[in-house]
């Protein structure tokens, strides 16, 4: 009883933090020297997650297996109420921050509110280059890693030439990319591509040359040919390394990606993170930010439950 007590208390913490949020919002005026919103936006969401944070206090009481997630994240729901409540007091309400470079949320949340159609279309774009340039270079960094894991002759001629151009940043290579690719959209997915392959294949040959020769040496004595040693032996042996690399890719692609759409082209939400800065309007800025971190957020949550399925063999001997 006394436990579920705790874990009731621990669940109210989220709509503790958005009640300090929204008092603080409510009580303070915003300073004269912001320009005024159209709307109230940020209140608006307080509220929202007001909404939402009753919602799951009260799931939470009929719901043990529920109750015990959520009490977990209390204290950091919490937290981020009273963080969100400092730093609107300091930009918004006291304005102790450069009005400019920290615009306050209400602004930030009206270019959401008054620019979708752009926005929308900024993230559609991202995501194509995104999907191609990972696509391309996790196919290209597995095939590679096979043959520099499962190959001793491969991996003496070509491995010296990978740890030459391998460390060398994708964003390097822009300059020389965009003479040589007719578009910057060809050139963009290059890019990307190149930051997602050498993390692969690093991870792919890392974890084939991982594997304990046993297991090939008994595939071999059953009659196990090559493409059964590499596909059914080497590389589901090497599925948590390639998952690693995969992760380590998409974090280089995130950053090539940005760095790429500043560099010829039309859309995107590195055009438009740049376009915002050139206006001077950075509200657009932050927005564009909240765009990556959400945009990044989903795809690596998505690619979690991917590895979470694929790897099921492994839950309760590593921690994810």
């Amino acid at each position: 009883m006394k436990q579920s007590v705790k874990h009731i208390l621990k669940s109210s913490f989220p709509l503790l933090g958005v009640l300090v949020a929204l008092f603080e919002q409510l009580i303070f005026s915003d300073s004269s020297l912001h320009p005024v919103s159209a709307r109230h936006y940020y209140t608006s969401l307080l509220l929202i997650l007001l909404v939402l944070a009753l919602a799951f206090l009260t799931l939470s009481i009929f719901k043990t297996n529920f109750r015990e997630k959520f009490s977990e994240k209390g204290a950091f729901f919490f937290g981020s109420g009273v963080f969100l409540a400092l730093l609107n007091l300091i930009s918004a309400k006291f304005a102790l921050l450069p009005v400019i470079f920290f615009p306050s949320f209400d602004n930030v949340l009206a270019v959401f509110i008054e620019q979708t159609p752009v926005i929308l279309k900024c993230i559609g774009y991202s995501f194509r280059l995104l999907l191609l340039g990972v696509l391309y270079g996790t196919v290209a960094g597995f095939i590679t890693g096979i043959f520099l894991g499962f190959s001793k002759k491969v991996y003496y001629w070509i491995n010296p030439y990978i740890k030459l151009i391998g460390p060398i940043p994708a964003t390097a290579w822009i300059p020389l990319v965009l003479t040589t690719f007719p578009t910057p959209l060809g050139a963009s997915i290059f890019i990307i591509a190149l930051a997602v392959w050498f993390p692969v294949q690093l991870m792919t040959s890392s974890g084939i040359q991982n594997t304990s020769k046993v297991y090939f040496e008994v595939g071999k004595t059953l009659g196990a040919g090559t493409f059964f040693q590499i596909f059914r032996i080497a590389v589901p042996a090497a599925l948590p390394n390639i998952f690693q690399g995969v992760f380590n890719g998409i974090c280089g692609a995130f950053i090539a990606l940005m760095t790429a759409e500043m560099f010829g082209a039309k859309y995107g939400i590195g055009w438009y993170i740049s376009y915002q800065k050139a206006m001077m309007m950075y509200s657009g800025v932050y927005a564009g930010l909240i765009m990556i971190a959400l945009f990044c957020t989903v795809i690596i949550t998505a690619l979690f439950q991917v590895r979470k399925r694929v790897l099921s063999w492994q839950k309760g001997m590593v921690r994810w």
